[in-house]
């Protein structure tokens, strides 16, 4: 048995163009079929093959016909010539919350959802706290979806797509529309989901995720497939054409960059030794405490035997801050809490985008003070770690983590507690660093040029 589950055939999506409406009408009442009409072909000719399990992404400039194409995939639309094989269940994120009943409950559609892809009640009773906890929407979930704003929707579609195990998931940047922490959390679901075996049509401008979550991809342009090839190749080849059309963008500032990069100066002074030793109060520990809780609810590892109470970013003044400067000096203080007497505590953070790939990662015994040491049950800790934030503008998670014991030798220390988002920031920058081209981290550089001399 093929294990094909796509497949495309000199696939063909053509719209008519009218230049007047009233074309319209002579068109279909013409008795001599004269057209008034032209054709624009959204798709033309695009064939491929797609295998069970496979992660294949769709790369293209809006308009390129990526959209078309996941549209005929899921019987939205139907081609206008070729052919189109698809086997297996569909769930797709194509608009966010377009099936549902709005005069329905949020739980009534999830029943409704189900049933409109093949699944029975009684596999949707098995399914529905699953789908309620991972919306997380409260006491809305009771209530009409009319009344939901937006990110409900996103939180509501993406939880019943995702739990009713398809074949075939089909996503097209949907989920933009969604919360940060909530995309983070999609993510790690896709990643779970692909992982299990599920063929994956990924549709995102952000191609450093369509590098780590695809094995292949598809560049489209004009309706054409130009490319097909590993994930990597064809997001390089992507790029080049759109640095190609950025050659301008790092050329002087605007007055808001102008004011951006004063601020940066500002924000970035401290003291002579180079090290900025805030004020730590009792009361700290309460500022954004409940953000911090909420963010830490999802996918936390705890043993018991010491806690993260909670996690700020804060500025050289020590004031909390969830926007941070391009090069900006910031400081992240996590507050722990100690259950038990421990007598080495290891402390880790890693800065991970929203597809949730670890971009930067410090572990306390790469830094002089390699651990916490003979604390006492009861007693809380301030770690404040200081560094200068280098990212290109985007917004990022911390995840924090803490562990016993520290010896090099082990490999596996006893993890006592592990935020995989425990606070959410953004990058802004001045105009010269709106971006990054090919990665997400500015890296420091000593730089020297010598001329040897003229050629012969």
């Amino acid at each position: 048995m093929s294990d094909v589950v796509i497949k495309a055939e000199n696939l063909s999506k053509a719209y008519k163009i009218y230049e007047k409406n009233i074309d319209r009408v002579k068109e279909a009442l013409n008795p001599f079929h004269k057209r008034y009409s032209k054709d624009f072909f959204a798709l033309r000719d695009v064939s491929f093959e797609i295998r069970r399990g496979e992660n294949v992404g769709l790369i293209g400039k809006n308009g390129a016909g990526k959209s078309t194409l996941l549209k005929l995939i899921t019987g939205v639309l139907t081609p206008s010539s070729g052919i189109l094989e698809v086997k297996g269940k569909i769930a797709s994120l194509l608009e966010l919350g377009a099936g549902f009943n709005p005069e329905m409950t949020g739980t009534e559609n999830i029943y409704m959802s189900g049933l409109l892809m093949g699944r029975t009640r009684e596999e949707m009773n098995a399914k529905v706290d699953d789908i309620i906890s991972f919306a997380d929407i409260g006491e809305f979930i009771n209530q009409p979806v009319k009344t939901y704003s937006s990110g409900m929707f996103a939180r509501l579609a993406f939880a019943v797509n995702a739990f009713v195990e398809p074949d075939i998931l089909i996503i097209d940047e949907a989920l933009s529309v969604g919360d940060a922490f909530f995309q983070s959390k999609c993510m790690d679901k896709m990643r779970t989901m692909i992982e299990s075996g599920v063929t994956v049509l990924f549709v995102s401008h952000d191609t450093f995720a369509v590098k780590n979550l695809c094995q292949r991809a598809f560049l489209i342009e004009s309706g054409k497939l130009l490319m097909d090839a590993p994930a990597n190749d064809v997001v390089e080849i992507y790029r080049d054409s759109i640095l190609k059309m950025r050659h301008d963008l790092t050329s002087g500032q605007t007055d808001a960059g102008q004011r951006v990069s004063n601020e940066l100066r500002r924000a970035s002074k401290k003291s002579a030794d180079g090290k900025i030793n805030l004020p730590v109060t009792a009361e700290s520990i309460k500022i954004n405490q409940e953000i911090f809780k909420n963010n830490a609810a999802y996918q936390r590892l705890q043993n018991g035997r010491a806690s993260f109470e909670n996690v700020q970013l804060l500025d050289l003044d020590g004031e909390p801050i969830f926007e941070v400067i391009f090069g900006q000096e910031v400081i992240l203080r996590t507050f722990i809490k100690f259950n038990e007497d421990i007598e080495c505590l290891a402390m880790g953070y890693h800065i991970r985008n929203l597809n949730g790939v670890d971009l930067v990662y410090n572990d306390s015994r790469f830094s002089d003070v390699k651990a916490i040491f003979d604390a006492k049950r009861g007693e809380i800790y301030v770690v404040d770690w200081q560094f200068k934030m280098e990212l290109r503008q985007e917004i990022y998670n911390f995840a924090c983590s803490i562990s016993t014991p520290v010896e090099e030798s082990l490999d596996s220390p006893d993890l006592c507690d592990f935020v995989p988002c425990a606070l959410q920031f953004k990058v802004i920058s001045p105009n010269k660093f709106l971006s990054l081209p090919g990665g997400y981290v500015h890296w420091h550089n000593d730089m020297e040029i010598t001329k040897l001399g003229a050629k012969d």
